[in-house]
């Protein structure tokens, strides 16, 4: 168990239920919001798993399958609509920008595990412009 990835995941989650409920603009919910998610659900099964390839490409796939999902109407078809949390996992509208947000969250993962000298440069750029 990494308790890393416990902490970053609440962080997450919390920021997305914030983005959720108060953030009503044409960038941040739709776009950033569906990024964060693939980084959410990456940083929940990194608590368990060891293995980041692995992990970051089964955050991946469970981010397309709700996506393809949405495209087919799954949660009306089948009458789950009704139950608010669910519809509000799954959503009910596709979008290939969010197949893009779920792209880059992905790609995001892995500059962050594997090119950790980026993480630091990109830290210290945001030190300095706070300067």
């Amino acid at each position: 168990m990494n308790p890393k990835f416990i902490i970053i995941s609440l962080v997450l989650f919390i920021t997305e239920t914030l983005i959720a409920n108060f953030v009503h603009d044409s960038f941040i919910r739709p776009f950033f919001g569906d990024f964060l998610a693939v980084i959410l659900v990456y940083s929940g099964l990194r608590i368990i798993a060891s293995n980041i390839l692995e992990t970051a490409l089964w955050s991946l796939f469970i981010a397309f399958t709700i996506e393809t999902l949405q495209y087919f109407k799954f949660i009306e078809i089948t009458g789950l609509i009704k139950f608010k949390v669910l519809a509000i996992v799954i959503g009910n509208s596709f979008s290939w920008w969010d197949i893009l947000a779920y792209t880059l969250g992905f790609f995001a993962i892995l500059i962050y595990e594997f090119f950790p000298f980026l993480r630091l440069f990109i830290l210290a750029n945001i030190k300095l412009s706070k300067a």
